[in-house]
């Protein structure tokens, strides 16, 4: 399928489709015309990318993980082991962030908050 056909099923642009080609997470064949060729899976995967990214997964962890989706025995128990994973990184990540709010949260109206704290002003 040609590129406006594949961005209309797949809900996504065609400067989207190109950028994802360019970065290697969709492949097409270039035909005689010069035109793009997708798969007809190129749809799903493509959903399942724009889904991905709205669980905040980046596209290198997409591309990453496409592949050994792909060949998986079990993809649902792939997911559910790269959803767990995720949640891990989330929590740490809302750590760190919460660790950063209470620094911020001390500076508050000491005059200089950019000093270093403990440093005499």
């Amino acid at each position: 399928m040609r590129i406006g056909e594949l961005a209309a099923q797949a809900g996504m642009s065609r400067d989207t489709i190109r950028f994802y080609e360019k970065v290697g997470l969709v492949t097409g064949r270039r035909l005689a015309n010069g035109y793009r060729d997708f798969p007809p899976e190129a749809v799903p995967w493509l959903q399942y990318v724009r889904t991905a990214q709205t669980l905040g997964f980046s596209l290198a962890e997409i591309a990453r993980h496409g592949e050994e989706l792909r060949e998986a025995p079990d993809s649902a128990e792939a997911l559910s082991v790269l959803f767990e994973q995720k949640i891990q990184v989330i929590d740490a990540r809302m750590a760190e962030l919460a660790t950063l709010r209470a620094e911020l949260a001390t500076r508050v109206d000491t005059g200089c908050p950019l000093r270093a704290m403990g440093r005499p002003r």
